[in-house]
C-alpha cells in the first residue's frame, strides 16, 4: 500500500458523526478521503480550540473582581415598643476599654446601650415618658468640662430633656419652643451650649450648666417652615440649618453678638431682672436653589456643606463660586455643587445620613431597608464609589444611621423599631 492509505468506510462514518465540523466536501455520490494523519491533525486542532473556549469561559466568569464591602454585619437586636425608631446617637467621646454607648429614641422610650467592636450589645439604661403620646425624635450626648456625661432628647411635645446616666435620671427639662423639636445637636467647642432646630420655624441655642436660653435664631430672615436639621463646623464659628421650606442658611456664631450673649449665660446672676435673651433674626447666607423638596439633614465637611432632601440624593456643595478662596458668606449669593451622591428609594422624608470624624465614609439608608456607604477618602470627587449594605431579615425604613468617631462600627435605626450593627470589614 501506498502512504496515503484509505480510511475504511466505517471509520469514514464515525469520523463524520464525531468530527462533522471536519468533513466539508460530502457529496451522494460518497465522501472524499482523507489521510489519517490529517484527521488526527484536525482532531486535535478542534480539541484545543473546545479546551480554549471553555478556559476563556472560567476566566472570564473569575475575572469578574467583586470589591469586597466596606462593611459586614455582625448583630441586630429589636426594642420591645416595635415603634419607630426616629434617632440613633453613638457617645463618640465615651469609650469604656473597646466598647461604645449609644442611645436610641422612639415613641415615648429612650434607651442606652454599650456595644463592642465585635458588636454584641448590651441594654444599660430605659426610660419612659408619662405621657404616653409623647414621640422621641432626637438626642444628643455631652461631656462637660468636669467630665459627667450628659443626654439630651427631646420630640413631639416640644420640651428637652436632659439625663444623667450615672445619676440614672432626668436631671433637667427646658422649654420655650412653640411646637415640636426635630432635631438637637452640642456646640462643637462648648460642650454646655446646646441647639435646638423646631417646628416652630426657630433655633435656639440653650446653656445646660446654667439653664438659660441664650439665643433665637429666627425671625425676618430665618425660616419659613419647621427647621429639621442643624449643624456647626468644627471652628465652631458658623451654624449650618436646612428645613421644610427646602432653604439652607449659614448663621454666624463667631460675631461679637452671639459670643458675648453665650459669655454672659456664664456669668448671669438669676434674680428680678431676666436674662436677656439674644434674637438674631438674619442670617448671613440663604438658598433655595440646591434642593426642591424638604431638605432634611445638613452637615459641615470642612469648608462645604452636605445635604440631603428627599429626591433620592445627597449634594455636596460649597457657599460661593469655585474659584473663591475664602468667602464672605454675608456678601455672596452665590454657590458651587461638587458632587452629586445618588440612591434609590429614599422619598421618605426625616432619614438622616451620618459621617465618621474624619468625613472620610458616608452613609445612608433607604425605605427598603438597605444602606449606602460612600468612601469619600479620594483626591477627586468623581472618584467617590458606593457600596450598598443589605440583609434578607432587614427590610423597614432605614430612619438614621450612625458611625462611630474611627468608623469601625456603623449603626442603624429602622421603622420596625429594630437596631442594625455593621462591623468595618479590615479586608
Amino acid at each position: 500500500m501506498s502512504d496515503e492509505e484509505i480510511v475504511p468506510a466505517k471509520t469514514r462514518r464515525r469520523s463524520k458523526r464525531n468530527a462533522s465540523i471536519e468533513s466539508e466536501h460530502d457529496t451522494d455520490e460518497g465522501i472524499e478521503t482523507e489521510s489519517l494523519s490529517t484527521i488526527s491533525s484536525r482532531r486535535s486542532s478542534v480539541a484545543s480550540l473546545n479546551a480554549s473556549r471553555t478556559e476563556n469561559k472560567k476566566r472570564k466568569g473569575r475575572g469578574k473582581y467583586k470589591r469586597p464591602k466596606l462593611y459586614e454585619y455582625v448583630n441586630h437586636i429589636k426594642e420591645d415598643h416595635g415603634g419607630t425608631i426616629f434617632g440613633i446617637h453613638l457617645h463618640q467621646n465615651n469609650t469604656n476599654g473597646d466598647n461604645y454607648l449609644f442611645a436610641t429614641v422612639g415613641k415615648n422610650q429612650v434607651s442606652i446601650y454599650e456595644v463592642s467592636k465585635t458588636g454584641k450589645v448590651k441594654l444599660l439604661q430605659s426610660y419612659c415618658d408619662p405621657d404616653t403620646k409623647e414621640h422621641f425624635y432626637t438626642s444628643a450626648w455631652t461631656t462637660d468640662y468636669q467630665g459627667i456625661c450628659y443626654l439630651a432628647v427631646a420630640g413631639l411635645n416640644g420640651v428637652i430633656r436632659v439625663i444623667n446616666p450615672y445619676l440614672m435620671r432626668c436631671v433637667k427639662h427646658y422649654v420655650g419652643h412653640g411646637h415640636a423639636i426635630n432635631e438637637l445637636m452640642f456646640h462643637t467647642l462648648d460642650p454646655n451650649i446646646l441647639i435646638s432646630a423646631s417646628k416652630d420655624q426657630s433655633i435656639r441655642m440653650w446653656n445646660i450648666k446654667t439653664d438659660l436660653c441664650v439665643a433665637i435664631l429666627a425671625g425676618s430672615e430665618g425660616h419659613r417652615a419647621e427647621v429639621l436639621s442643624v449643624d456647626i463646623n468644627m471652628q465652631g464659628d458658623y451654624l449650618t440649618s436646612a428645613g421644610m421650606d427646602h432653604s439652607l442658611k449659614i448663621w454666624n456664631l463667631g460675631k461679637k453678638e452671639v459670643k458675648d450673649a453665650i459669655k454672659l449665660s456664664y456669668e448671669f446672676r438669676t434674680g428680678q431682672k431676666p436674662f436677656p435673651t439674644l434674637i438674631e433674626d438674619s442670617a448671613e447666607f440663604t438658598t433655595r436653589d440646591i434642593h426642591k423638596n424638604y431638605v432634611d439633614c445638613v452637615r459641615w465637611v470642612g469648608e462645604c456643606i452636605l445635604s440631603k432632601s428627599c429626591e433620592n440624593q445627597i449634594v455636596l456643595w460649597k457657599p460661593g463660586r469655585f474659584s473663591d478662596k475664602k468667602v464672605d458668606y454675608s456678601k455672596t449669593k452665590f454657590f458651587s455643587i461638587i458632587h452629586i451622591f445618588e440612591l434609590k428609594d429614599c422619598e421618605l422624608w426625616y432619614m438622616r445620613f451620618s459621617l465618621d470624624f474624619l468625613k472620610k465614609t458616608l452613609a445612608l439608608g433607604n425605605t427598603s431597608g438597605k444602606i449606602y456607604v460612600w468612601n469619600m477618602d479620594v483626591e477627586q470627587p468623581d472618584s467617590i464609589k458606593h457600596t450598598i449594605l443589605s440583609h434578607q431579615k432587614c427590610s423597614s425604613a432605614i430612619r438614621q444611621t450612625q458611625l462611630s468617631s474611627n468608623g469601625s462600627l456603623l449603626l442603624a435605626a429602622c421603622d420596625d423599631g429594630t437596631i442594625w450593627i455593621w462591623q468595618r470589614n479590615s479586608s
